[in-house]
């Protein structure tokens, strides 16, 4: 590590350099929460950053970030809104755990801070949900502060450029300071994460299009930094049970840390499994693989479960639903089991 810092400390002129030149040709400062100006800079920034956590920019740019932002303009209308109506604009981007932080920690900042982030990197960390890269980005992009920070892409590009395998984070950090251009640390930080975004990706990196090639420790075998984690999934059946009268669906508003807040199907009595089935699928959710039966049901059929409702289903499209539970209602419909009623789905 000693000779890293070392590489670091004889780099730095060229790499502020030339990763400031790259940005401005090059970088994505169209971004909406990259041009926020005023008091509300630090609350924009901070919706994007936990949207964008394992999330692709494209896909948080086109569906997600504007509506949120228009259906809670402000920290305390977040605070204010009810969890499942934030729940309901989070549908389809997952991760619901972000939304419930997010919920939480403004309610926090209307108690504490007056309804607004504090420009603390301990009082951040603090907030519900906020790591420490977070924090080190809402300082700087929200609220212009000259800091460090390593996320994902950083991290990837930091352990390339000095060939590092299996750092520690506290040692990124390191690097991440001894590089960090002080004088325009917004333009900089948000080109190493479009470097990391656009170039120096985890599979098939642009070597030859990258403005650090020529310090690159690892450019030669690039996919050998860091060394990957093996990542192992639990697999997990489900059996749902899809029953349905007047119009209305069963459904259970889950308490469960899994979908937490989330509507779902009910689950199979197991004795009752016997019964009708739709058919099934697969699904990921976090560490989970998931294999999902639906299984056509009476009431008796389903599970003793505090919360069970019946919803109409006109009103499907109003109430936060997993992504688990609307491929097995795509899957009911498919199979004509709600007479071929069709409701709003995102």
């Amino acid at each position: 590590m000693e000779n890293a810092q070392h590489k670091a400390q004889i780099i730095a002129p060229q790499w502020r350099t030339q990763i400031l030149q790259w940005y401005d040709k090059h970088g994505r400062k169209h971004l909406p929460w990259r041009n926020l100006t005023g008091q509300s800079a630090a609350y924009g920034v901070y919706i994007s950053e936990i949207m964008l956590q394992q999330t692709q920019v494209k896909r948080v740019l086109q569906s997600f970030y504007t509506p949120f932002m228009q259906a809670f303009p402000t920290l305390q209308a977040l605070a204010q809104a009810p969890l499942e109506s934030v729940l309901k604009m989070w549908e389809g981007l997952g991760y619901y755990t972000r939304a419930r932080h997010l919920h939480k920690a403004a309610q926090t900042c209307v108690v504490k801070y007056n309804g607004a982030l504090p420009c603390d990197y301990a009082l951040l960390r603090e907030l519900s949900g906020i790591g420490a890269y977070t924090a080190g980005a809402i300082l700087c992009f929200g609220f212009g502060q000259s800091v460090a920070f390593v996320d994902g892409n950083i991290k990837r590009l930091l352990c390339r450029i000095f060939a590092l395998q299996t750092p520690k984070d506290s040692e990124l950090q390191l690097l991440a300071n001894l590089l960090l251009d002080t004088e325009s640390s917004f333009n900089y930080n948000q080109a190493l994460l479009d470097i990391g975004a656009l170039l120096c990706t985890p599979k098939s990196p642009a070597c030859l299009l990258c403005p650090l090639q020529a310090l690159c420790g690892g450019k030669h075998n690039p996919t050998l930094y860091p060394r990957k984690q093996k990542r192992i999934l639990q697999n997990l059946d489900l059996h749902l049970a899809l029953c349905t009268r007047a119009q209305s669906i069963a459904l259970v508003k889950s308490e469960q840390a899994l979908y937490h807040g989330l509507y779902n199907l009910p689950y199979m009595i197991e004795s009752k499994r016997d019964s009708e089935i739709l058919g099934h699928f697969k699904h990921h959710y976090t560490k989970y693989k998931i294999t999902a039966f639906v299984y056509r049901a009476r009431e008796d059929d389903i599970e003793p479960a505090q919360g069970l409702c019946f919803i109409p289903l006109s009103q499907l499209d109003s109430i936060p639903l997993s992504a688990l539970c609307k491929k097995a209602l795509t899957l009911a419909n498919q199979k004509q089991s709600f007479n071929k009623i069709q409701y709003a789905l995102k």
